[in-house]
Formats: structure tokens, C-alpha cells, sequence
């Protein structure tokens, strides 16, 4: 017998048939596509940044601009969740966020309470972090486009029994997070404080990525004195690609406690496979790591070595960061500026060059040049960083050959290809060659982080000098302020120069002049052994 459809079946029999054809809902912000982090508009974005300790530096506010201000698109923020640091109240979420949009940062937010659990007694759980994620996800909501969650770090120490839980404890705070609506981008840090020595991370990131219910997982390797040799940076690297997977370095340095990180080679392998990276960390380390601070005091005009390396150096920063799409970067503005002209040398003189090249054109306008010289060890260092299409490089020794080339950015920025390489030898040093002696003293002040440095140059030649650069090197990594006084004051990496200025230039036989400078420094502050004048050497005292 035949039973005849009443209205209300049919409707319920449509809502049945609609549960089973409507779409998966669309991904929102920044997700995960194949191994690559993409934006919504689908531009794969590569992260480019820096870490810097908020939750222990709150008053520090300028970091975001001063981050960005090097080209970097990413900036990881250490926050507190109450059971070591912080709590970090969803306040101050909402303000750290506003503060990476000023700045048109991708913020990248951690929990840093993790660290080490089960090693260090102290640590919280990655579901103590989930609770605490959970409690501030009104902060959170609606910032999918800029902001990524990283569930914890470092979350798990060297126990090897309690790093084997890694992948359950990860996968349940990711499930915690869906379900409390938060449809972010998550990061999962390695075991292991970060470096994932016994690959716990490596062979179980698929299982945690499945368990995802958005499948929008990327997981995070801390790169220190594991990775000292480039076979094994290759093959974990190697590992996550042949698997299908995203990663990214979530921290590295150019040193450490435990060996020395091949920082050349994770940056190189990074760009050329499309891989983020970020850097540890802005400023502010201490207990014997402070060599991993990029910057003094938080001044970014004191660049130590290692933010010289990772900001300006081959295959950093400043090279290889581009904007997120959804600040009018990448995607809203791929065309790069012309290739500017090969430098032209005029005015070069025993310890300095002036450099003029033709002007780069571009489609949204050039917003400066960078300038960079060719090092011994091979490569370029960024030198300058003009705003039109003239330089003078001052500090340079007498009779050497130096090699140039330039780039145009603009306001992505975008970046053009690097021009011709410039090939100039400076003068001779004047008058007698600059036979000296030279006498450096240093009072320290600010509370032990500060000093002031009073060099007094005399000639004890027998002819006079006409025209001078003093050079001398710092060996526990002191930072001048320039400008100083009696001279132009200049530093690049551990190397400082003083060049004379108009009225103390020529200095006759027996004949001294003082000069000085302001400078930091963190520990120890030894005075230089060794000091050149136009390129021969000096006595001292």
C-alpha cells in the first residue's frame, strides 16, 4: 500500500537531503594549503620575523614598529598564562594585537608558561594553555586574517617518556580550541625544548594534523645546538616535505648554549624551500645567553652581530621578507622596482667613496635604496640605506679595493634585483703613512650597561697626516653611539671607525688630537688591543 508524502515530511526530508550536499564552510584567514601558509585571497605567505619577549617587557611597545621597521612581516610574541608569567588578560591580547596591525605584522602569539614541562617542574600543560587560549578567545575572534596561536612553547623537556605524549596532548588542545569557535591558524611547537632530537614531532605531526578537524596545523622547529651541520638541518627540513606537511622555524640563533646553531645554512634552505623562519629574539636575554639579543637596550640603531646577520645578512630579513596581502603586501602589489644602475664612484678618497647610480622607477613609487659591500667571507653586508640614488661610505681603509652594488624597495616592500657590483680602491693614506700611538680609556655608567670612550690619536711620524681613519675592533660585543664627537664615528659588527672631520685632519708631526664616544655593552667591557691609523698599525698608551 502506497503512503502518501504530508507537507511537513517532504520539509524534513529536504532538510535531510541538505545536510548531506551543503559545503564544507570556507576557511577563513590564514590556513594551511599542501605545505604552505596561504591567506584567505590564497597567497602563500612566508614568515619572516622576529621573537620578542612582551610578557616579561611590557613597557617595550615600540618593538612592533622598530621590528618592522627592517622589513620583517612577522613578529612572535611571548605572553604569560598565569601559571609562571603574566596571566596575559585578553586587554592586553586585544592591545598586542592592535599593536602587530599598526605595524603591519602577522602576529604570531605564544604561550610561554609550557616550556620545558615535565622537565621543568614549574611548566604548565598544553591543556593549561588551551584553558587559558580559551579564556581570552574574545580577544581572538575575528583576527584570523592576522593572528596565529601558538599553542605553547618549548612544550615538552627532555624526558623522553613524557615527550612520547607530545602528539595526544597536542591534538587535544587543538580539539579544545576548534570547538571553543577558534578557527585560527595554530602553531605546534616541538618536545624536546623546541629541537625535537628524537624526531617525536617529525613522526608524529601527520597523526596531530589529521586530528585537526580544520586541518589547520603548522608545526614549529626550534633550530639550536642540534642542528650545527647542514646534512642534519637538510634532513629534517627533507622529512616534513617528503611527508606532505607544513613547518616552519620557529626560533634559531647564531649560537647557543648547548653548540652552535649553521644559522647560514637554515636561512639559505629556508628561502630557497619557501619555509618561514623567526628569529630569537628582539632584546632582553639574559643568564648568559644575552649574545642572542639583535639589538642593545632595545635600540635599533645598535645592532649586535647577530641582528647584523639576521636582519641585513645574506638570505635575512631585509632580502627575503614580503608583506602579508592583507596590509596591501604581496599580493596587492607583486611588481617589484626596476634594477637601479650600477653604482658610479666619485669623490673617493684614503677612507671614503661616494657612490650615485641611476634611479630605480616602480609602479606604487620607490621608497629608498640599500646599499651593500662586499665582506671577506664572502658575500654582501648592507652598509647604507639612502633614500635617493646617492651614498658615501665613510670608515673605509686606505689603498684597499672594495666591491658595491644596490637594490630600490618600495613601500611593500617589494625589492628590485641587485645592480652591477662597483670595483673602487681608495687613495693612499696622506702625508707620512701614519705612524701613531694611541691611547683609549673607558668610563662605564647607566647602571653597568653604558661607557664613554676617550681616545686621544697623536702622530709620531715625522711627516704630517693629512687626512685619517682610526679602526679598532670590540671583543665582547660593545656598541658605539654615534655620533660622538672629534670624529665620524661608524661600527659594522665588532669593527669601529673614527674619521676626522674638517678641522682635525691634519695632524703634524708629534701633533695629538681627542676624541670620543658613547657606547653599550653587556658584561664585560675590555678595552681594544689593537688599533690602525689610515692602515698601519699603532703603539698604545
Amino acid at each position: 500500500m502506497s503512503k502518501r508524502l504530508t507537507f511537513a515530511t517532504l520539509l524534513a526530508l529536504l532538510a535531510t537531503m541538505l545536510v548531506f550536499v551543503q559545503p564544507a564552510q570556507a576557511a577563513v584567514g590564514l590556513r594551511i594549503s599542501g605545505t604552505r601558509i596561504v591567506e584567505a585571497n590564497g597567497n602563500a605567505f612566508v614568515m619572516r620575523g622576529v621573537n620578542h619577549a612582551h610578557v616579561w617587557y611590557q613597557n617595550q611597545t615600540s618593538s612592533f614598529a622598530n621590528i618592522k621597521s627592517f622589513g620583517a612581516n612577522t613578529v612572535r610574541v611571548v605572553l604569560g598564562s598565569g601559571k609562571r608569567w603574566g596571566p596575559t588578560s585578553a586587554a592586553e591580547v586585544t592591545n598586542v594585537i592592535s599593536l602587530c596591525k599598526q605595524s603591519r605584522l602577522i602576529c604570531v602569539l605564544e604561550v610561554h608558561d609550557t616550556t620545558g614541562f615535565g622537565e621543568e617542574g614549574a611548566a604548565a600543560s598544553l591543556d593549561q594553555a588551551a584553558t587559558y587560549w580559551i579564556s581570552v578567545a574574545s580577544a581572538l575572534q575575528g583576527q584570523e586574517n592576522y593572528v596565529v596561536i601558538n599553542l605553547g612553547n618549548e612544550p615538552f623537556g627532555n624526558n623522553q617518556q613524557v615527550s612520547a605524549t607530545w602528539a595526544s596532548a597536542t591534538s587535544s588542545a587543538i580539539t579544545r580550541l576548534r570547538n571553543a569557535g577558534l578557527d585560527h591558524l595554530i602553531m605546534a611547537d616541538a618536545p624536546m625544548w623546541g629541537q625535537d632530537w628524537q624526531n617525536i614531532m617529525r613522526d608524529n605531526a601527520a597523526s596531530v594534523f589529521n586530528a585537526d578537524p580544520d586541518r589547520n596545523t603548522v608545526f614549529s622547529i626550534h633550530m639550536y645546538g642540534v642542528y650545527d651541520t647542514a646534512a642534519e638541518i637538510n634532513a629534517y627540513f627533507d622529512a616534513f616535505r617528503t611527508a606532505g606537511l607544513p613547518l616552519v622555524v620557529g626560533e634559531f640563533g647564531s649560537n647557543h648554549s648547548d653548540g652552535n646553531p649553521d644559522e647560514d645554512t637554515i636561512m639559505a634552505q629556508a628561502q630557497s624551500r619557501g619555509l618561514g623562519y623567526l628569529g630569537w629574539s628582539w632584546s632582553g636575554n639574559s643568564g648568559g645567553v644575552e649574545y642572542l639579543d639583535m639589538v642593545n637596550n632595545f635600540n635599533p640603531a645598535s645592532l649586535t652581530p647577530w641582528g647584523e646577520r639576521f636582519l641585513n645578512g645574506v638570505n635575512g630579513v631585509r632580502q627575503t621578507s614580503r608583506e602579508a596581502s592583507i596590509y596591501g603586501g604581496g599580493g596587492g602589489d607583486n611588481q617589484p622596482p626596476s634594477t637601479p644602475g650600477t653604482p658610479v664612484a666619485s669623490g673617493v678618497t684614503s677612507s671614503s667613496v661616494t657612490l650615485n647610480w641611476t634611479a630605480s622607477t616602480d609602479n606604487v613609487g620607490v621608497t629608498g635604496y640599500e646599499v651593500y659591500r662586499a665582506i671577506a667571507a664572502g658575500g654582501f653586508t648592507l652598509v647604507g640605506s639612502p633614500a635617493s640614488n646617492s651614498f658615501t661610505n665613510t670608515g673605509l681603509a686606505p689603498s684597499t679595493m672594495y666591491r658595491f652594488q644596490v637594490r630600490a624597495r618600495d613601500a611593500v616592500p617589494n625589492f628590485s634585483a641587485n645592480s652591477g657590483v662597483l670595483t673602487v680602491t681608495t687613495q693612499a693614506g696622506g702625508g707620512g703613512g701614519g705612524t701613531c700611538r694611541v691611547t683609549y680609556t673607558a668610563s662605564n655608567w647607566g647602571g653597568g650597561n653604558g661607557f664613554t670612550a676617550n681616545v686621544t690619536v697623536t702622530n709620531t711620524g715625522t711627516t704630517a697626516i693629512n687626512g685619517w681613519t682610526l679602526a679598532y675592533s670590540y671583543t665582547a660585543g660593545q656598541r658605539v653611539s654615534t655620533p660622538g664627537w672629534g670624529a665620524t664615528w661608524a661600527q659594522s659588527s665588532a669593527d669601529v671607525t673614527a674619521t676626522n672631520l674638517a678641522w682635525n685632519g691634519n695632524l703634524p708631526p708629534n701633533a695629538s688630537t681627542g676624541i670620543g664616544v658613547n657606547g653599550t655593552y653587556t658584561g664585560s667591557n675590555p678595552a681594544p688591543t689593537a688599533f690602525t691609523l689610515n692602515g698601519n698599525a699603532c703603539t698604545t698608551g
